[in-house]
């Protein structure tokens, strides 16, 4: 017989309050957001985004540092008790871009992007990122002396990528030495969706985004008129037979029950007249995928498939991979450890698993080094179609500011709940 022991209604315990930002702080970080809105940077020329950040967290009595990775800041605080090394993460770039949405803090910003007049948009949310990071950083320092160990707000610049000849983003902030005098034990990012209903929570354990990798293939023949194509050698046909053996590539050669991978041609070019056989074709594409070492695999595959196409017709083909960003992969420890804590902030029925998403994140390289949560934070309107409304990376981009404070709550409490926190 099972016994169970209920409280009285009088004697039921509440719940537990949750560390929670303040309606003014609420309206402090919609204000951050807008004015970064309103004057974005593009990548690596974070000067102003940067400059405010790093006078907030000086303000509040952090460890500041500035200039890393040319505009990244970082600050740290030091909580009244021991325990462990948080970071948290926010980027703070925006896009070449020209914004069409109505909105009375819209961009009229014009920038050089690849040597053209552009407009500069926050077409992906990074304003809200960085605006979200500065609640979080007021909050906890206002509470430093109930925080355990120490919390590293890093605000990162390029994550868009830097521009051509540049070098730029968390890579970089690595190299740079980010890490070399404080690891954190784990780091969190937030990015936000706008095709997610507004302060809905995507998660994943394990692969969460994809790599991002693009090569170049050089296909050298010999040029002849066309009437003749025996007086030469014909990189159109050999650029044709590389494309469609790559293809097998993925349908045939990769065990894809482990994990999906995408293999796409992007530029063809070759050729200046109907009647000539070119000297060279140029080929250019992207390659996706959620496997560390399947993603190797495939670039020791595509190689061998372009050389072996091209041999067989008398070209040759020069293969160059230029690796992109790594795959996103969340610490399943880390993401079953915090999961009650994101439901609890965010809603037991506002956070729900993501499906893998084959953009790339450059947050990637941050959890190659320790241990990492990252997840999606919609922004679409509960009035409207998440499905119909524009994606990240639109002109039309829209972010409804509700899901500045589950954000802002989120970091916070984060970081008081990881283990040994307490």
């Amino acid at each position: 017989m099972a016994i169970v022991l209920c409280l009285p209604a009088t004697l039921q315990a509440e719940p537990v309050a949750r560390p929670a930002i303040s309606p003014e702080l609420e309206q402090k970080v919609i204000a951050w957001r807008r004015d970064i809105h309103q004057h974005p940077e593009l990548s690596n020329r974070e000067f102003r985004t940067a400059a405010l950040v790093a006078e907030h967290l000086l303000a509040l009595g952090m460890e500041v540092q500035t200039e890393i990775a040319h505009t990244g800041v970082v600050g740290i605080l030091r909580g009244g008790k021991p325990g462990p090394v948080i970071a948290l993460r926010a980027d703070m770039d925006a896009l070449p871009v020209t914004e069409q949405t109505d909105v009375p803090f819209r961009s009229t910003v014009i920038g050089e992007y690849r040597g053209n007049e552009v407009g500069v948009m926050h077409a992906c949310g990074h304003d809200l990122h960085v605006a979200m990071l500065m609640g979080a950083a007021e909050y906890l320092a206002e509470h430093k002396q109930q925080v355990a160990g120490t919390v590293m707000f890093i605000f990162q610049p390029a994550e868009e990528g830097a521009p051509p000849g540049e070098e730029g983003g968390a890579e970089l902030m690595l190299r740079e030495g980010l890490f070399a005098e404080l690891k954190p034990d784990a780091i969190f990012g937030i990015h936000v969706w706008g095709q997610a209903p507004v302060g809905v929570i995507g998660y994943r354990k394990g692969p969460l985004m994809a790599s991002s990798d693009r090569f170049e293939i050089r296909v050298q023949g010999q040029q002849t008129h066309g009437s003749s194509p025996w007086a030469g050698v014909d990189p159109i046909v050999a650029a044709a037979q590389i494309i469609n053996n790559v293809q097998t590539i993925v349908s045939r050669q990769i065990n894809i029950t482990r994990a999906p991978a995408v293999v796409s041609f992007g530029i063809v070019e070759g050729g200046v007249r109907n009647n000539i056989i070119p000297d060279e074709v140029y080929l250019e594409g992207t390659i996706r995928n959620f496997d560390m070492d399947i993603r190797q695999q495939i670039f020791r595959q595509l190689t061998q498939a372009a050389e072996a196409s091209a041999h067989v017709t008398g070209a040759t083909a020069e293969v160059s991979i230029i690796e992109g960003y790594p795959v996103t992969i969340n610490s399943p420890e880390l993401v079953a450890k915090m999961l009650p804590t994101t439901k609890d902030v965010a809603g037991e029925q506002m956070v729900h698993e993501s499906p893998l998403v084959t953009g790339a994140e450059d947050f990637s390289y941050y959890a190659l080094e320790v241990p990492g949560m990252f997840v999606f934070l919609g922004v679409a309107p509960p009035d409207k179609d998440p499905a119909s409304m524009p994606a990240n990376h639109s002109p039309f981009f829209y972010a409804d500011e509700r899901a500045l404070k589950v954000g802002t709550n989120l970091f916070i409490n984060w970081v008081f709940d990881y283990p040994g926190a307490g």
